[in-house]
């Protein structure tokens, strides 16, 4: 199998192009393959395969080997592969997924290759049992949740996967490793859920610390920071364009109020290449 290894801000995947559809045994092998001391290492396994909604499409299988709906990060790997492998040819390409249907991803090409990718996510979902979590209400903001008798308020939002967003003093210093999966897990989130630490520094920055449902603590997450500027918005914080600041590097979000899309704008990088 050969595969090339790339990243997003160090969101970072092992990607398969020329399979016809997604292989029976492909979450066994997002787990060896992903382990980062007996495997390539990478935060999940994606497939470039045939679409019939677009030009190609993606699936995400996580490093545990649960597979996910969609990931900011890799569709932007996804789409510079195409076109740097000359899989297309024009500067728009459409990526199917299976959880936002098919996303409409603009090039900028500098030297024959991809050097910056704008995704168009689509609307965000706002309405708490479609997100989903177990809050009948539109939207949820600023709900609160109790995890071992600390209480956080969150914000639901999917991007054809689920997120909760939460304010806390210092994102860069949070304690993730103890409250994520806490919070992933909680039973508020039927499917658990992506939950971002978010500190809001200025109306267009704010930092922000993932946990990723099936991943863990990744150094970036696309639908993330999607999600916590839709969130920061909706809780007055911030305004509709902003730098969201992750540990891996920085994203640029737009929420267009004509279209109600979210727009995401970010690097997409080659590590090395190999065969299995």
């Amino acid at each position: 199998m050969e595969f090339t290894k790339m990243h997003g801000l160090g969101n970072d995947f092992i990607i398969v192009a020329g399979e016809p559809k997604l292989p029976e045994n492909a979450a066994e092998l997002a787990i060896r393959l992903c382990n980062r001391y007996t495997g390539i290492g990478a935060d999940g396994l994606v497939y470039i395969l045939p679409s019939s909604k677009g030009d190609y499409m993606m699936r995400i299988i996580n490093s545990d080997g649960s597979e996910a709906e969609q990931c900011g990060n890799a569709i932007r790997c996804v789409a510079k592969y195409v076109y740097d492998h000359g899989m297309v040819s024009k500067d728009e390409v459409v990526i199917e997924t299976i959880g936002a249907g098919a996303q409409k991803v603009q090039l900028t090409v500098e030297g024959g290759k991809v050097s910056k990718v704008r995704v168009d996510m689509g609307e965000p979902i706002l309405n708490g049992l479609q997100v989903p979590t177990t809050v009948d209400a539109d939207p949820v903001v600023n709900h609160p949740i109790e995890v071992d008798g600390r209480e956080f308020r969150f914000t639901a939002v999917s991007m054809g996967n689920p997120h909760c967003v939460i304010y806390v003093d210092d994102a860069v210093n949070f304690d993730l490793h103890t409250w994520g999966p806490k919070l992933e897990t909680h039973p508020m989130f039927p499917k658990k859920i992506n939950v971002e630490f978010t500190t809001v520094k200025t109306r267009d920055f704010a930092d922000m610390r993932v946990w990723e449902r099936g991943a863990g603590p990744t150094l970036a997450c696309g639908t993330g920071a999607c999600a916590t500027l839709v969130s920061s918005v909706l809780n007055g914080l911030t305004d509709r364009t902003a730098t969201i600041s992750l540990k891996g590097g920085d994203l640029f979000i737009e929420w267009n109020e004509a279209d109600n899309h979210v727009y995401m704008t970010g690097p997409a990088e080659v590590v090395f290449k190999g065969t299995l």
